[in-house]
């Protein structure tokens, strides 16, 4: 099994900027991947950004050039790094993290941009 705590959402205005972590810990594959996701109201869950161990990224189309994504491999934690944020980013945002064994959820961090 593998835990995911999250932390950094909150409420900011539009143009600023936040930084999520997300923390792995149990039982973790030295090959693995880990996400941000997020989910906004009545929209379905949609990839944000992605990082392999090796450090290769992968960006949603409506975060590019804004959203940075990075890990701490001796720590097992993921970080993404939000500026210019737009209220369009307003949504539960979720970490997740897959080996071949499957993949785990974190509980999500609410971040709230306003205009």
């Amino acid at each position: 099994q593998v835990q995911l705590v999250e932390e950094g959402g909150g409420l900011v205005q539009a143009g600023g900027s936040l930084r999520l972590s997300c923390a792995a810990s149990g039982s973790i594959f030295s090959f693995n991947l880990m996400d941000w996701y997020r989910q906004a109201p009545g929209k379905q869950r949609e990839l944000v950004a992605s990082v392999t161990v090796g450090g290769t990224t992968n960006y949603g189309v409506s975060v590019k050039g804004r959203f940075t994504i990075s890990r701490d491999n001796a720590k097992n934690t993921v970080y993404l790094q939000m500026n210019s944020l737009k209220p369009e980013d307003t949504a539960v945002y979720y970490c997740k993290y897959s080996d071949p064994r499957g993949a785990f959820w974190g509980q999500g961090t609410q971040v709230t941009v306003s205009s």
